[in-house]
């Protein structure tokens, strides 16, 4: 059947509509390799898929389709064979080079989240979680959006000054800082079961000290009015060890 060419324009502004995407740069300010992790959690994929390494100093983009959300973490102390089966010390995520899907980081981890909006109008949600703990200093920024496109991250290096008991050691050397919720599996620090709403749970002693390390994070499941960043029409930049906010 023979095609208008008005049609072929429209179905043509149609697909650069439905490609528009996300862009996301990730940069490594740290000393050390990072390979970083990515899950996406309502079925639509991300491009390059982390199964890579990520050296001092590098940076990589990977776009994300109109309606994705998931999650970014670094993984470190990894060490992948040449058929990319191997372990990270902190991050793990399957076993695997390339995480597998619906495979996320093995806490404690530090996460930053999205929920990108359907159209470049409205807005997209974001923010750094230090819920399931923390392994890496990480911060995002928003660029080219409009609206508060706030920035999101964690600055402090949590290693330094976390508590004995929420400590996770590799050769003497704090890797990582456990959550209370991890460590002590209670409703308190959980937000389950008696403390399972906004009001029963509240700040505690460990997430005042993450909160306080940084203010810009979430230190726990509901801390969302000073945690939740929104933008739109935006790209982002995800540095792994941030030197400043």
């Amino acid at each position: 059947m023979h095609k208008h060419p008005y049609f072929l324009l429209a179905l043509f502004m149609f697909q650069v509509i439905a490609v528009s995407a996300t862009q996301f740069t990730l940069q490594n300010s740290c000393g050390y390799t990072v390979w970083p992790g990515t899950l996406s959690g309502n079925g639509i994929s991300i491009s390059g898929d982390a199964g890579f390494a990520l050296t001092p100093g590098a940076t990589i983009q990977l776009s994300a389709p109109n309606g994705w959300s998931g999650r970014f973490w670094a993984r470190t102390g990894c060490n992948f064979s040449d058929s990319g089966n191997g372990t990270c010390k902190t991050g793990d995520c399957g076993g695997t080079l390339k995480c597998p899907a619906g495979a996320g980081g093995v806490p404690p981890v530090s996460l930053v989240e999205f929920t990108i909006a359907n159209t470049k109008d409205e807005k997209d949600f974001y923010d750094v979680s230090l819920v399931d703990g923390y392994n890496v200093g990480i911060g995002v920024r928003a660029t080219g959006g409009t609206g508060d496109c706030q920035y999101a991250g964690c600055v402090t290096d949590l290693n330094v000054n976390c508590p004995k008991e929420l400590q996770v050691m590799d050769s003497g050397v704090v890797v990582a800082c456990k959550s209370a919720c991890a460590q002590f599996n209670t409703p308190e620090y959980c937000c389950t079961g008696e403390h399972a709403t906004p009001e029963s749970c509240t700040p505690t002693e460990y997430s005042k000290m993450f909160k306080d390390a940084c203010p810009s994070a979430y230190s726990y499941a509901y801390d969302d009015a000073s945690s939740t960043c929104t933008c739109s029409g935006s790209d982002y930049i995800i540095t792994f060890c941030p030197t400043s906010s």
